[in-house]
């Protein structure tokens, strides 16, 4: 540029334009930054010229007076100081006009958004203008020198400014329509501000410190902040005080002690203030800022601490200062806060606390720390469920060393990979996990001592390789995900430990259905070291892995399948996206498909499919990487002739091995195929065709989906359309929707006609299925080109409207026109359908029901973007007509699912009434219940009575429950009850489906004369009236629930519409339903029933479309309303109160349901249970019901959803200082309640009361309990609880007494629990007291059983010492009153229990033999059993109450005495009285000869538990032995026969038949008959029958192999019992019995050397394994499958034909039984006999069934057709003849062509070909959907006689040869 005044003239133009563009452009535009640069760059001749120009267009923005351009002025300004040196200097020079402009801007948007109250979306942008503003007057303050000018000028008018832009910031602080964010920035604001403008420290400190202490004095405050802050010196709302202090830390200096000397204090006060606060707030959003606001004072406080503080500040904040300490309270309560947020910030605080602590303590630094040490008790004493215990102890770890943890007790990482059994803990395990191996890493590493590696693995490797090997799989699934990640990133090397320990046993330990064995284990460390990086698999494109791919394919068929996804996982996951696939691994996964494509478990499902979907990235990303290798290889040949691996040979891999993976997923949907297959199949398919589509032009692909996909492949897609899982119908659709039409080959019309042929009659059927495959197939024909042409030849056959060109549509989009003619002719046969419908509903019911169409035209709307229609008229003509339509339909129907019992209405299928009185219910049908329903009984009047009215003269009585009538054909159609209902709630919900989607999908018309929008005002409005009276007044759930769907649907786009009046109906109908609910009206439609029907849900739909940003006012409303309406109305002079309680409560227990709502409900959940407390104690019952429903509900809400049985589990707990302070209102109410409770049940008369609120209330006191945490500053004790619970105790109603009991044991510490057993056991009376009150002794009786039984549970807390002596002194506690235990008290409950007590501790002692048991204690013990009546003549009789109870106790006293003595070994047995001699046999006879077979099923269940742990034979002597005998004969309880044949298949077999033969004279052959007689004897269990199957086993086991023939019939029966047991049709116990005792005989009989059965009925019992592999019960399946080890165990060498799989899944236990079975019967030589009998199990039944049998099936309403889960038949055939052809072909035959038999199968095979095929063309043209189930099953049957007539062919030909 020419240094000229005209090359001068030129760059100061530019820079104009520059400066002009800059404010021109968005602050989102990239242009923006590069202007900034380019301005920044001028040369120095130019700046001057460039600054004047740039502050001429500040000056003119800033001028601004439209309020419209403000935010973009805001924006530029906000720009300028971001990193723009000369943007910041021309503001600067322009600050005061710029903090004048944003008073004005705060000030207009405050306006704003006073004015535009209810604008959801207008309110949005309106904070989010005024966030923006607030922010850029804190920048401005902070980046420009305002304070210099401050003292330079103190009257200046920029002091005036900043008053303003204070005041603004009080007002913002203040105003509760604001978004809190905005007021926690408007509150840094005003801090930064008084920094700025008040210059001294001291006054800066004192003036903050009394704005949080709200202590301002006027006199002492600047006349400037008394006159803009004078709203801050009043009385402020804590969430204003709350941001005021988080101001305070964030803006002020506390780092360099700048502050004065009034700092330290202000930091302890603002400690104290926010405490405070913690205690007052309540909502989510402010218990946030809250902890966000302690975690910054944490920080302010480490700052301060960190430079030079006074002594008095340090001693102020260690470890034991009152502000820790209650600081650290605050941790405890939330640290398992709801929200995580919240939970992470507690964290943060407790780990700054202790930086704080240390940081106080720096100077006194020494070896020990108390509060350190004892912090870390108090932490280890906490139980494992708490989570806040793992985020506390990762935290101290840093300070205190993992060798410290580990000596306090070596068992913690132990006990911690014990809690990561459950999901929800273990990734705060796993976190405390990695803190301490990472910790003891460093600290191992620090001592330099050689061996520390072996140490470290030893800790925290050794005992993971253990779990892995041992432990249940579904145990260690998450130690794998959370765990050993972490392990091996802190130590890679360890990866080689693992490996090694493992390999050497993976051949042999290769787990089992329940623990992983060493090669599960191999495969999972494997899989996550490759997915995380630390292994490489592949190597010059060819398999080097640290495996075998031995192993490997029995870890992909292995039967857990969590060990088979491992595998797969190891072979699909890398850390390398490009890494290559080898060949080995390419095979390993068509084997695995080949076996697991048939997986009933969902979620292994999901992760197979995700698992092969990453693979096929990898193969797809990898191959373009072997494509550059192909090209760069050809340039390095000449250079380096030496050979390298082929790229090219890789590419041509994968290009076979993707088309081979392809055809077989295709193959896989053949016909039969099970849901699992078809889902697995399909959802691959689908990720082959995403990540290989069809692509044009060079770009290189090694595989493109399109091009493998054949016309038998489309076909077999569309036939997924008429499966009966509606997924496999959607994965189908989206995979026919990613084909290009040359491979659909639909373009000639006739073919789409045949479609649509299907779909019409569909679209009409009774069922429900059929109406949803009319959908899909109507919107796959929606994206063919050729539809017109088809729907007009079909309109031309009278399926359509008759005038195609009378609504036309003019658009160059097919999709749209085949979208609006599909649509409309639809709606064409609807009309008429209603039509009909109208005048005979019954009929519709019957022959058309009208939801089908409505579902149909549902499906077409969502197949094109309607917002973007072409021609919109006649789009709104068919809005117009399909609106009105559906009114209509509804009219219709509404009748039925809006009457009082909907579901009863109609005469039900097992009553016998007329069919004519259907015409006349219907044409009755009136909603008749009104809200008199509490006022007055309800009598039936004599005009409602149906069964008094005369039927009309023309019907009689039919004793069927269809009415006959005639349709549009003169055919007859049955019309059920069943029907009527299903038609009229489904079409409901159809119409509010309909009416949804088109509120949500359509675009509105705003104004009556726009071009734009379908959908008028008019419409939303008349939509919103409908939702709402069918919500209102429906009475059948399914329709009134769909209808909230649709409600949702509609609210959802009226919150974000623009038009006011349609955005304030929400509000306006929630304040209409509220006062109607709470007027009581008796004459209001509103249900007061069926827990108040679709009120709630309506309710819900409007609070819920609140949106989410907003200050959820609505919510507040109408929580303020229900609250008041569910508490008891004092009014008790009638029950117009009870109406509106009653829907109150059923409101709240839905509000307090629903998920979306989150967390802004926890503030209400106080009251809430106030209200659902007393309302069980209302005297109507509706309220009492409502009442329990909804503390139901805030239980769940609270303490979270139990996830298991146990009661005393504290997973669903939580401390009471936690609960009481989060619900600090419910604290007193219990505390009140309890007592009124306590005064009633504990009365001085004894008198029976029972308080309604008892259970209730000790219900939810049970779930809370003590913490070790729990400090001395809490105001919230549980100890006052603990006196009324015990008085509870007292009440005369045993459960009461029960409840109690259990309620006090959470209450007490556990150290605390020796210590009150012992005293309430002494405050029990003496047999010599004169007043002895039963009930108040048992209530004391069940609470130290309880706590005794809790405290030994948790006995690993504490030390063995003081163990040793708490028992010393409960025993001396329970010798002083036995005579409760004896014959001196008469009371037997009180007895009972308290021989509990003593069952308890001799339980517990016979655990921990290492505990002294004093002799005398057990000589009473041994005198009680003595003298009880079940060894001495009883004195009561069944009828004295408590008597069975008292003979139970004894018996588990006595069981657990003998169970004792039994587990002591003889030479140590020093303290058992030797003058005692117990007989343990007499003890068991005298227990089974009771007459009470309670007694009778103890003793054999506890001698059933001796045998198997082969320590029965002290007890079983010759007499028990008898006794046991005779029970086979004689006993009536099914219990005990079962215990008794449990007992008999555990003893030995030359044992129990001697006795049988001494004691009972039968032969063995009689006890085998008599056994076996007992299994289908009507009556007995299933548990019975598995149980004596099993022992006839054993026997025929023993029996057949020393007298064969003597037996023969028996085992005749005994094969015939077994095939009977393995039918499908009975229960899983049996079969999985039946599974048991064929792998336990196949040594014997299956795989002998010889059939010792004979061929027959060896194959019979080989095809009840078949059947057992094919069982739906898969336990049943996995069972079965262990004949394959078996087998293999049995064999001395393996089959040379491979690996010997041994613990595989069912298809390949299926697929290896076949060969097994082939290999067997060339073993025993009879191939040729054999053969025959595989023949007829291949031709099999002929099952086609007769037409009437599949008519029955079709006319049933819910009738789906053969719903697959598991089993394929085409599997079966498939397998079965590929075993047969190569037994055929490897095998010497001796079979003749005119052999008889195979002369007969062959007769019958040519004979059932012909049948099918003639049956195949007796079907319709499409077969599929119109008769799915008959063809499916012709087509098997086609497959079938096929391979039959293939195998008869081949061997006709081996034998001709």
């Amino acid at each position: 540029m020419p240094s000229s005044s005209s090359g001068t003239e030129v760059l100061c133009c530019c820079m104009n334009v520059l400066t002009e563009m800059y404010f021109t452009v968005g602050t989102k535009n990239p242009l923006k930054k590069v202007l900034a640069s380019s301005l920044n760059s001028v040369p120095d001749s130019c700046k001057n010229d460039t600054v004047l120009a740039f502050t001429s267009c500040l000056r003119r923005d800033i001028t601004e007076e439209n309020a419209g351009n403000y935010r973009k002025v805001v924006d530029n300004l906000a720009a300028c100081m971001d990193s723009f040196s000369l943007g910041s200097s021309c503001v600067t020079s322009l600050i005061p006009e710029v903090l004048q402009f944003l008073v004005k801007v705060l000030h207009t948007f405050q306006s704003q958004n006073k004015r535009i109250l209810g604008d959801g979306l207008g309110q949005t942008q309106v904070m989010h203008d005024l966030l923006t503003a607030v922010k850029l007057s804190m920048v401005l303050v902070q980046k420009c020198p305002v304070q210099d000018s401050l003292q330079q000028d103190d009257a200046c008018p920029l002091y005036k400014t900043l008053c303003d832009l204070l005041a603004s910031f009080c007002g913002i602080i203040l105003d509760d329509d604001l978004l809190q964010n905005i007021q926690s920035t408007a509150g840094m604001a005003v801090i930064l501000y008084l920094r700025t403008m008040v210059k001294d420290c001291d006054k800066l400190t004192k003036l903050v410190n009394n704005l949080v202490l709200q202590s301002l004095d006027p006199a002492d405050a600047p006349a400037w902040f008394m006159a803009c802050c004078n709203a801050l010196c009043k009385d402020l709302p804590d969430t204003a005080l709350l941001f005021l202090c988080q101001g305070a830390l964030a803006m002020l200096e506390w780092k360099d002690g700048n502050l004065g000397c009034g700092m330290e204090q202000l930091l302890v006060n603002l400690l104290t203030v926010l405490l405070s606060l913690s205690a007052r707030l309540r909502e989510s959003s402010t218990a946030l800022f809250l902890s966000r606001t302690l975690a910054l004072w944490t920080t302010s406080a480490i700052d301060l601490l960190s430079t030079s503080c006074t002594k008095d500040l340090r001693e102020n904040l260690n470890g034991h200062s009152s502000a820790l300490c209650k600081l650290l309270e605050y941790v405890y309560v939330h640290w398992e806060h709801p929200l995580d947020a919240v939970r992470h910030q507690a964290k943060l605080v407790f780990k700054n606390a202790l930086k704080i602590h240390h940081a106080a303590v720096a100077e006194h630094s020494g070896d020990e720390d108390p509060f350190l040490s004892e912090l870390t008790q108090k932490l280890l004493n906490l139980e494992w469920h708490s989570k806040g215990k793992y985020a506390s102890l990762a935290c101290l770890v840093d300070c205190v060393g993992t060798e410290r943890l580990l000596s306090v007790d070596e068992r913690i990482p132990s006990q911690i990979l014990d809690v990561m059994s459950d999901q929800s803990f273990a990734p705060y395990a796993s976190n405390l996990l990695e803190a301490m191996f990472i910790n003891h890493k460093k600290q191992l590493q620090a001592t330099r001592e050689s061996c520390w590696v072996e140490r470290w693995q030893s800790i925290w490797v050794s005992p993971l390789i253990l779990r892995l090997c041992e432990e249940h799989v579904t145990q260690t699934t998450y130690i794998i995900d959370y765990y050993l990640p972490k392990l091996l990133k802190c130590n890679p090397d360890s990866l080689n430990y693992m490996i090694e320990n493992l390999k050497t046993s993976a051949s042999s330990s290769v787990g089992s259905g329940d623990n992983r064995g060493a090669l599960g284990a191999l495969m999972a460390c494997l899989r996550t070291a490759r997915t995380h990086g630390h292994l490489r698999f592949t190597e010059n494109y060819a398999w080097s892995g640290r495996v075998s791919t031995n192993l490997l394919q029995q870890g992909l068929v292995h039967r857990h399948d969590q060990i088979r996804i491992d595998a797969l996982g190891l072979l699909c996951e890398s850390h390398w996206s490009t890494e290559v696939v080898s060949p080995d691994e390419m095979s390993l996964i068509k084997f695995f498909l080949k076996y697991n494509l048939n997986c009933q478990s969902p979620s292994i499902r999901q992760q197979l499919c995700y698992l092969l979907k990453k693979l096929f990235c990898r193969v797809q990303e990898s191959s373009q990487v072997l494509y550059k290798h192909q090209q760069s290889k050809s340039l390095r040949e000449s250079e380096h002739p030496e050979s390298h691996a082929d790229p090219c040979t890789a590419l041509e891999h994968y290009t076979e091995f993707m088309s081979s993976i392809t055809d077989y997923l295709f193959q896989s949907l053949f016909p039969g195929s099970s849901h699992p297959t078809r889902f697995s199949a399909l959802t691959i398919l689908g990720s082959i065709a995403e990540i290989f589509p069809m692509v044009s032009g060079s770009c290189q692909t090694v595989f493109q989906f399109a091009q493998s996909v054949s016309g038998n492949n489309v076909r077999g897609l569309l036939e997924c359309f008429s499966n009966t899982f509606e997924e496999v119908k959607l994965l189908a659709f989206e995979l026919l929707r990613k084909l290009p039409p040359s491979v659909l080959g639909l373009q000639e019309p006739q073919k789409l006609l045949l479609l649509l042929q299907a779909a019409m009659p569909l679209s009409t059927s009774t069922k429900h299925f059929d109406c949803v495959t009319a959908s899909y197939l109507l919107n796959f024909l929606i994206y063919q080109e050729g539809l017109e042409a088809a729907l007009g030849q079909l309109a031309q056959d009278g399926h359509g409207a008759a005038n195609q060109q009378s609504a036309s549509i003019d658009s160059s989009s097919f999709v749209e026109r085949n979208t609006f003619h599909v649509i409309r002719m639809l709606m064409d046969n609807l009309e008429y359908e209603i039509i009909q419908a109208e005048s005979s509903l019954l009929e519709a019911a019957a022959s058309f029901p009208l939801y089908g169409r409505v579902h149909c035209i549902i499906g077409a709307l969502q197949q094109y973007p309607l917002w973007d229609v072409s021609d919109v008229a006649p789009w709104r003509r068919l809005v117009s007509r399909l609106i009105s339509m559906s009114y209509r339909l509804s009219a219709i129907v509404s009748p039925v699912v809006h009457s009082s019992s909907p579901e009863g209405l109609m005469p039900m299928d097992t009553e016998s009434e007329a069919a004519a009185q259907l015409h006349m219910i219907m044409s009755e049908i009136k909603p008749r219940d009104t809200n008199d329903y509490f006022t007055q009984p309800r009598i039936l009047q004599q005009e409602y009575d149906l069964h008094s009215q005369a039927l009309p003269e023309d019907r009689v009585p039919s004793n069927t429950l269809c009415a006959e009538m005639k349709g549009e054909d003169d055919a007859l159609c049955n019309v059920t009850a069943q029907m009527v209902l299903v038609c009229c709630w489904r079409s409901m919900k159809e119409v509010s489906l309909l009416l949804g989607l088109l509120c949500q999908s359509l675009p509105l018309q705003t104004d009556p004369g726009s071009p734009q929008g379908l959908i008028t005002v008019e419409q939303v409005n008349e939509m919103g009236d409908y939702f709402k009276h069918h919500l209102l007044q429906s009475r059948h759930r399914g329709a009134f629930e769909l209808a909230y769907v649709g409600f949702v649907k509609l609210t959802e786009m009226l919150i974000g519409c623009k038009l006011e009046s349609l955005r304030c109906l929400p509000r306006r109908w929630l304040c209409n339903v509220l006062e109607e609910i709470k007027s009581s009206d008796p004459s209001s439609r509103l249900c007061a029933t069926r827990r108040s029907a679709g009120i709630p849900f309506y309710i819900q739909a409007l609070l819920a479309s609140e949106p989410k940003n907003s200050k959820a006012g609505l919510l507040k409303m109408t929580m303020k309303e229900l609250i008041s309406l569910a508490m008891p109305s004092s009014d008790l002079s009638g029950n117009n109160c009870t109406i509106p309680q009653v829907h109150a409560l059923n409101i709240l227990r839905a509000i307090f349901r629903d998920t979306r709502l989150g967390e802004n409900v926890i503030p209400y959940v106080g009251e809430g249970t106030q209200a659902a407390i007393l309302g069980f104690t209302s005297p109507v019952w509706a309220v009492r019901n409502s009442s329990t429903l909804l503390f139901s509900t805030l239980i769940t809400r609270i303490f979270g959803v139990k996830r298991g049985k146990d009661e005393r589990s504290k997973k669903n707990r939580m401390t009471g200082r936690e609960f009481f302070s989060r619900f600090p209102t419910l604290y007193p109410f219990l505390l009140e309640q309890l007592e009124i409770v306590a005064n009633t049940v504990d009365s001085h008369t004894g008198e029976l009361k029972l308080h309604p609120s008892l259970y209730l209330l000790l219900l939810i006191l049970s779930r809370l309990y003590p913490s070790p945490m729990d400090g001395t500053y809490s105001a919230l004790s549980m100890a006052p609880f603990i006196p009324f619970i015990m008085r509870c105790g007292h009440s005369p109603v045993y459960r009461s007494r029960e409840m109690a009991a259990r309620a006090l044991v959470p209450f007490l510490m556990v150290q605390d629990i020796p210590l009150t057993a012992a005293s309430l056991l002494r405050s029990l009376p003496d047999s010599s007291s004169c007043i002895v009150r039963q009930n108040h002794i048992h209530g004391v009786l069940l609470q130290v059983l309880y706590m005794l039984q809790s405290f030994f549970e948790a006995r690993h807390i504490t030390n063995s010492q003081q163990l040793q002596q708490e028992i010393c002194d409960i025993t001396d506690s329970l010798k002083a009153r036995l005579w409760l235990a004896k014959r001196q008290n008469p009371c037997l409950v009180t007895r009972a229990t308290f021989t509990d007590i003593l069952n308890t501790v001799i339980t517990y002692l016979g655990t921990e033999r290492d505990q002294g048991l004093t002799t005398h204690f057990f000589e009473d013990l041994y005198r009680i059993i003595e003298d009880c009546e079940l060894i001495q003549e009883a004195e009561h009789t069944v009828a004295v109450p408590g008597f069975i109870l008292y003979l139970q106790s004894v018996s588990r006293l006595i069981l657990s005495v003998l169970s004792f003595t039994s587990r002591v070994d003889e030479p140590n047995v020093v303290w058992v009285c030797p003058a005692l001699q117990m007989d343990p046999s007499r003890l068991v006879q005298k227990m089974l000869e009771s007459e009470f077979h309670e007694v009778r099923l103890m003793a054999l269940e506890s001698l059933l538990q001796w045998m198997k742990q082969s320590r029965g034979d002290a007890y079983m002597s010759h007499e028990v032995q008898k006794i046991l005998f005779e029970m086979i004969v004689k006993e009536n309880n099914l219990d005990c026969l079962c215990q008794v044949l449990k007992i008999l298949y555990h003893m030995n077999v030359e044992k129990m038949l001697s006795t049988a033969k001494d004691h009972l004279q039968m032969e063995p052959k009689d006890l085998l008959r008599r056994v076996i007689s007992l299994v289908p004897t009507s009556g007995h269990s299933v548990e019975i029958q598995s149980s004596t199957l099993k022992l006839s086993s054993k026997l025929v086991i023993s029996l057949a192999s020393e007298a064969k023939e003597a037996i023969e019939s028996e085992l005749k029966d005994w094969v015939a019992l077994v095939v009977h047991c393995c039918g499908d049709e009975l229960q899983t116990e049996v079969k999985s019995a039946a599974a048991e005792i064929l792998t336990d005989i196949a040594p014997y009989f299956l795989s002998a050397p010889r059939p010792v059965l004979g061929l027959s009925d060896t194959l019979q019992l080989w095809m009840c394994v078949l059947c057992l592999l094919q069982c739906e019960d898969p336990e049943v399946r996995d069972i079965a499958a262990d004949i394959i080890c078996v087998y293999h165990t049995q064999k001395n060498n393996p089959s040379g034909k491979g690996f010997p799989y041994c613990i595989v899944n069912p298809p390949m236990a299926l697929d290896l039984t076949f060969g097994i079975l082939c290999e067997l019967l060339q073993q025993w030589d009879h191939v040729a006999h054999g053969v025959t009998i595989l023949l007829e199990w291949l031709l099999g039944e002929d099952d086609l069934g007769c037409p009437e049998t599949t008519k029955m099936v079709e006319d049933d309403l819910f009738e789906k057709g053969e719903a697959n889960f598991w089993a394929e038949k085409l599997v079966y055939v498939r397998l079965l003849s590929k075993h047969l052809k190569e037994l055929i072909v490897s095998t010497p035959l001796c079979l003749q062509p005119q052999d008889t038999k195979l002369l007969q199968i062959s007769q019958e095979a040519y004979e059932r070909s012909e049948k099918v095929q003639h049956s195949l063309l007796g079907l319709p043209l499409t077969p599929e959907f119109l008769k799915t189930t008959q063809y499916s099953r012709l087509l098997i049957h086609k497959e079938k006689t096929e391979n039959c007539i293939k195998m008869l062919e081949l061997l006709y030909k081996k034998s001709a040869s």
